[in-house]
């Protein structure tokens, strides 16, 4: 660990490893397999670049992120690691350089593709050099239910029957429990040890609004709370994509549009531009956002509910990699659930397709409707405890909702279900309970002669649209499951607690009830400024940005890969007029140090 923890100094600038990084890197230096989940901005490539580092032979790094290849190259070599990249978007030249490099063992890592290490050549080629790991990035893309799946991943078991001898970490910044026993089944790391750093990112103030008139919700937040900032929006549909792009261009905002409908060049400047200016906003699908290293970016908005917890986490995770305050904003609505039921039931994805998407939907609905601190809930999605009960950092820890108590709703609810079932031995959905509920003497009623039942018409207190959101909140909670084809009513072993009054359940006020707050939410406190960053450094961290961007132009690279912001605010902070002060600075490696120090003391002592 001596020479991990050197490189990890002399190169990258680091005093020491956070949390579990240290322990990672021994395991997989010592030739063990890993499975390592950890937030993104957690530090995740350096749990494989160090060990690549100190083994003999390169690192593979397997990779989903062809057009971001070059970026992470570009990133490695300006802090002296040889590195370099195979991929389709090289042509025959090019591919025999990086392949010479390889087998004459000048790379200490090589990143490629998975559509490319399943081919013959490619194979081939690794045999004839030496590999000191194998690093598969992005490893929830193995998951078939995940939301980022991709079939090439599934040939990486093979990693395992080819070359057995050489370690494997795969890596990932989302995985539920489940997830993470798929992901080790299907690369073959049953053996492999697995590590799991905590999923919260405190730096991330977590906030969803009620939905009305959301290009105007969207740019109140940018211009009272983001002027300036980089950012990413998210929407479901390409056309909402190009539409609010220029609806933030016509109102003074710099946004480019990304989505899968745009053709390859396009989507390629777009994305350059984004990672390369500061302010940019990028308005896209979930096309785009997997891999962007971008550690500056201040915001995520989505205009458009996710589909899951888990692509929720890993979009908003793409906000504040530098560990400085950031916010992840959603504006919600009853439509956005009528419409992502309809994909799922619209979809040609077999019946168990539907019933995992549906459950993935409904945990994604009780962290909109949520009473509770939003940071908790995603944390025990992932199979975290928390200790505190709020975090501080969400809105509904800063302003909590109205709520009111939905026990006997439930109860009644629960009841429906139970007499269908036991009275009837029938299984419905969730329509048919709530026209028992409300009294309907519907066809179907009238069929089954559920009018009957002791339970019809006990809910005419409630609307339908309240009940609606009355059995959303039980499936969410687990009250209630999902069965079947159809997807009927069935109680769960937790209906007991609510049907013997041993539980009181509080509800989230409907928003339908709730149209009166509007606004982006901007009258709660944004996120703070960092505690550590005193306003007198301010000018200094504003000229020191400014000759970043000038230096990143000249070398065509993003401007982080240069300095992240957190490094040129050390820098502000700290003023340093020698060389020997600079090396102390986080961030600041040898051989960033050679190449940009006297450059950054000019700046530091024009200031003094």
């Amino acid at each position: 660990m001596s020479d991990a923890t050197d490189a990890l100094n002399r190169i990258f600038g680091y005093p020491s490893f956070r949390g579990e990084q240290g322990d990672i890197v021994d395991h997989v230096i010592n030739g063990g397999d890993a499975l390592v989940l950890m937030p993104t901005g957690g530090g995740k490539s350096l749990c494989y670049q160090i060990p690549a580092l100190v083994r003999p032979g390169t690192g593979v790094v397997i990779s989903p992120l062809i057009a971001l290849m070059q970026d992470q190259v570009d990133a490695l070599r300006t802090v002296g690691v040889r590195a370099n990249f195979l991929n389709s978007s090289q042509d025959f030249d090019e591919r025999r350089i990086v392949e010479a490099e390889f087998v004459a063992g000048e790379l200490d890592l090589l990143y490629v593709a998975p559509e490319g290490l399943g081919t013959a050549g490619v194979q081939r080629l690794l045999d004839r050099g030496k590999i000191s790991l194998f690093a598969i990035d992005e490893a929830h893309c193995v998951a078939q239910w995940g939301h980022d799946f991709r079939p090439d991943y599934l040939n990486l078991s093979m990693l395992h029957e080819r070359w057995p001898d050489v370690p494997r970490i795969a890596l990932t910044a989302t995985a539920t429990p489940a997830t993470r026993d798929e992901i080790a089944s299907r690369l073959r790391l049953t053996e492999a040890r697995h590590f799991t750093a905590s999923f919260d990112r405190p730096n991330i103030q977590y906030r969803i609004v009620p939905k009305n008139s959301p290009s105007k919700q969207l740019l109140d937040l940018l211009k009272t709370e983001h002027a300036g900032h980089s950012g990413i929006v998210y929407c479901l549909s390409r056309a909402s994509v190009e539409k609010h792009a220029q609806f933030l261009s016509d109102n003074g905002i710099p946004a480019l549009p990304y989505h899968a409908g745009l053709d390859a060049r396009t989507r390629f400047q777009n994305q350059g531009r984004f990672l390369r200016e500061d302010g940019l906003v990028m308005v896209a699908t979930i096309a785009f956002g997997m891999g962007i290293d971008k550690p500056d970016v201040r915001f995520v908005a989505h205009l458009d509910l996710p589909k899951s917890v888990e692509g929720y986490y890993q979009e908003t995770g793409r906000a504040g990699r530098d560990g400085l305050p950031s916010t992840a904003w959603l504006a919600y609505g009853l439509q956005d659930v009528v419409q992502q039921r309809k994909m799922i039931e619209s979809s040609d994805g077999a019946a168990e397709f539907r019933r995992n998407a549906n459950r993935h939907l409904d945990a994604m609905l009780a962290l909109c409707e949520s009473v509770t601190c939003r940071r908790a809930q995603v944390l025990e999605y992932f199979g975290q405890e928390t200790a505190a009960e709020t975090c501080g950092n969400c809105d509904t820890c800063l302003s909590p909702p109205e709520s009111w108590d939905g026990t006997v709703p439930a109860q009644k609810l629960l009841s429906t279900v139970f007499r269908l079932q036991k009275e009837r031995g029938q299984k419905f959905g969730a329509g048919q309970s709530i026209d028992i509920l409300l009294g309907k003497r519907t066809e179907k009623v009238s069929q089954f002669r559920h009018d009957d039942l002791s339970v019809f018409g006990i809910g005419t207190d409630l609307k339908e649209a309240e009940w609606r959101g009355v059995v959303r909140q039980l499936l969410a909670g687990g009250f209630l499951a999902v069965e079947g084809e159809y997807g009927t009513l069935a109680l769960t072993d937790r209906s007991s607690e609510v049907l013997r009054g041993e539980r009181k359940l509080m509800m989230r006020r409907e928003l339908a009830v709730a149209k009166s707050r509007s606004g982006s939410g901007s009258s709660r406190q944004p996120a703070a400024a960092p505690a550590d960053f005193p306003e007198s450094a301010a000018p200094l961290f504003e000229k020191l940005r400014t000759w970043r961007g000038a230096v990143a132009k000249e070398q065509g690279v993003p401007a982080y890969v240069i300095f992240h912001d957190a490094t040129l605010r050390a820098i502000a902070t700290l003023a340093p007029v020698s060389l020997e002060q600079l090396g102390t600075v986080t961030g600041v490696g040898q051989s960033k140090l050679a190449k940009f120090g006297d450059q950054v003391l000019e700046v530091t002592r024009a200031e003094a």
